[in-house]
């Protein structure tokens, strides 16, 4: 073998005189300190040199020889190794690499949206305990750095680097990968790497390849218009900057105008409102108003707190804001989503009086407070709950019917198909994991092909990583919105349907996630149950534990019995039981027209049997078919609730 690659490094440079000069051997960002590397199968460790220049790579006792290819590319392969470490890895070639705490266990490639991306810093009031005992050096998370590319796949990420999970780090980890990994560290003490390539707002498609979306719908036209420089041109040309048109200067705001701002505790309100908070001014008497809109409370602070370091909460706001207390700037955030959670600092807090003053401003839709949201001010000990009444006053009206901010740009290449398989997948196929996990589904919510997109992107990861049966562990979509009371039609639905319906793919799982969201968040904070519910289906696929109960009862088949349907599921565990007690709710039953009535659903045994004197002739069944199921409650023994699904659908 030796002699081979020197025969072939020497005509290397035969052919290329010259190609040493200067070049050193670099790695990929994947293949640093701290990384982990999946157990039981073929390691391949790989980077970047000069044409022809020899690499020597020595690693758990094993040493590799290769040489860098034309391209500068080289590449050996270690055998399978059992769990362990930490260990070094030691590499030479022109220059010197050497790597340290590497560790040989399970490594997951975690995806999607937002909710996938969501840290533990902003979860970190509900589990305040994972914060303050996070210790476990042996779990580790690589976050890839946001990048898009419409034409190529790219080789390498962007800077980046491996963290260990402990107090230092876990702020900056993604909650629902740590509950995940957490949970099977527990029980296989197996060290676990988490790849975390996820970003907010991304549909499904942008994280396919173009192969993987040829046949799908007009992705593949899309696709080659990227190819065509006039049109790549006139989208350079039509790109806005992302800056205020004409924004209103800060003294046409009437709360900035004056000598006293209003957020000075020694300006007096006149004629200002009354406000019930939470709540939205469109719903308290201002109608139809874009613009800026000042808030002011005083609560009383007992002797107690007086001068200690506090937090306020002000629950989610609708857009922006800036918030003051006593005068002082404690905070602000520029979008609706984040939690307003706001740090006091030492000796701003008085006995007696205090101002809390909130500016809001808002550009489009109901501006305010969302309801159901944590409105308190704390030091950990005494609590003011801050909702209730709150006076407010117009500071500044946007022009009607216009925003004062341009419109946004609707092309973005991250957006777009396969962009961010390119960047953000490609880079890390080389590298062998132990499955997927994949949260998203919430921009796709209304494309009618998501289940073709989701079986193309699992089909087409599979392929990418050389393995079709890699498990694929998807999390359905919680609830969200306003809830229904009448049987209707539900976009988010269909995607949990279209998610439920990947199953038909082997080593497929599903988290259920409708008991873990929030009717009036995107981003529930509940990222426990989710993550722990994932790891139970990867013990069951990923670790071949057949004892475990996966998932809740999932829909099999149906059979119609005069005016009753009977419902036939899988994973019903121990058993089917009400998770609350109380009557099975969320059954629907429709007849040949499809006009869905509220059914009475009642457990046998490990079927359910639903009918409803309103239909004589039943033939369709839906359950929790809704944006926001509330009060769905058909759950197995272990806890586990089942899917929404519907019999009247495609299959």
């Amino acid at each position: 073998m030796k002699i081979l690659l020197g025969v072939f490094t020497c005509i290397l440079l035969l052919l290329f005189p010259g190609l040493r000069a200067n070049a050193t051997i670099r790695l990929p960002q994947l293949v640093g300190n701290g990384m982990v590397l999946q157990r039981d199968a073929k390691i391949k460790i790989w980077g970047w040199g000069s044409p022809a220049e020899p690499v020597k790579v020595k690693f758990n006792g094993k040493t590799l020889n290769a040489v860098a290819g034309y391209d500068g590319k080289w590449a050996v392969i270690f055998p399978k190794m059992k769990a362990g470490g930490p260990f070094q890895m030691d590499i030479n070639g022109s220059n010197h690499i050497l790597l340290n705490d590497i560790l040989i266990g399970d490594v997951w490639f975690c995806s999607g949206q937002s909710n996938m991306t969501i840290k533990m810093e902003r979860v970190k009031e509900k589990y305040p305990e994972e914060i303050v005992n996070a210790n476990y050096p042996s779990i580790r998370y690589f976050f890839v750095t946001t990048d898009a590319d419409l034409l190529k796949t790219h080789d390498d990420y962007l800077p980046g680097h491996w963290v260990t999970t402990t107090k230092q780090n876990i702020l900056d980890i993604g909650a629902v990968a740590y509950f995940f990994a957490k949970k099977l560290y527990a029980k296989y003490g197996v060290p676990i790497g988490i790849i975390n390539s996820s970003i907010g707002g991304t549909p499904i498609q942008a994280w396919i390849s173009e192969e993987g979306l040829k046949d799908i719908g007009t992705y593949s036209s899309r696709l080659a218009q990227f190819r065509d420089t006039s049109f790549m041109a006139g989208i350079s040309r039509s790109k806005l900057p992302a800056v205020p048109v004409k924004p209103p200067l800060q003294e046409s705001d009437k709360g900035l105008a004056g000598e006293l701002k209003w957020y000075d505790p020694n300006y007096e309100p006149r004629n200002w409102h009354k406000f019930w908070l939470p709540g939205y001014w469109a719903d308290q008497g201002v109608n139809g108003l874009n613009g800026v809109v000042w808030f002011r409370k005083e609560v009383t602070v007992p002797a107690e707190m007086a001068g200690k370091p506090a937090k306020l909460f002000l629950g989610r706001i609708i857009d922006a804001d800036e918030t003051y207390v006593n005068g002082k700037k404690v905070g602000n955030i520029t979008y609706q989503y984040p939690p307003r959670r706001y740090e006091i600092p030492a000796g701003l807090l008085k006995a007696g009086k205090n101002l809390i003053t909130v500016r809001v401003t808002n550009t489009d839709g109901k501006g305010g407070f969302a309801p159901d949201k944590r409105y308190e001010l704390t030091d950990g000990k005494t609590v003011i709950d801050l909702r209730g009444d709150w006076l407010y006053q117009v500071g500044l009206v946007y022009p009607p019917h216009k925003s004062n901010f341009q419109k946004p740009v609707l092309f973005s290449a991250q957006n777009e198909p396969a962009a961010l398989y390119n960047a953000m997948v490609a880079p890390a196929i080389q590298l062998p994991v132990k499955g997927f996990l994949w949260y998203q589904g919430e921009t796709n919510v209304g494309t009618k092909d998501y289940h073709e997109l989701l079986i193309a992107l699992i089909k087409n990861w599979r392929t990418a990583w050389r393995s079709d049966s890699l498990p694929f562990l998807i999390v359905q979509l919680p609830n969200f919105g306003e809830v229904e009371y009448s049987p209707a039609e539900s976009s988010w639905a269909e995607i949990r349907e279209a998610q439920l319906q990947a199953l038909s793919l082997k080593n497929t799982a599903i988290a259920v996630a409708i008991d873990a969201g929030e009717w009036n968040d995107l981003h529930p904070l509940n990222k426990k149950d989710v993550g722990e519910r994932l790891a139970l289906a990867a013990e069951k696929l990923a670790y071949a534990d057949q004892r475990i109960v996966a998932s809740g009862p999932i829909f099999q088949s149906s059979i119609i019995e005069g005016d009753k349907i009977t419902l036939n599921f899988s994973n019903v565990g121990t058993g089917l039981v009400s998770n609350n007690q109380e009557p099975l709710s969320r059954f629907a039953i429709a007849g040949e027209d499809k006009q869905f009535v509220w059914a009475t659903a009642t457990i046998v045994g490990d079927k359910v049997v639903v009918t409803s004197p309103a239909v004589e002739h039943p033939m369709y069944v839906r359950y929790a078919w809704a944006d926001n199921p509330e009060g769905a409650n058909l759950y197995n023994r272990e806890g586990l609730p089942a899917s929404p699904f519907r019999t009247d659908g495609s299959k």
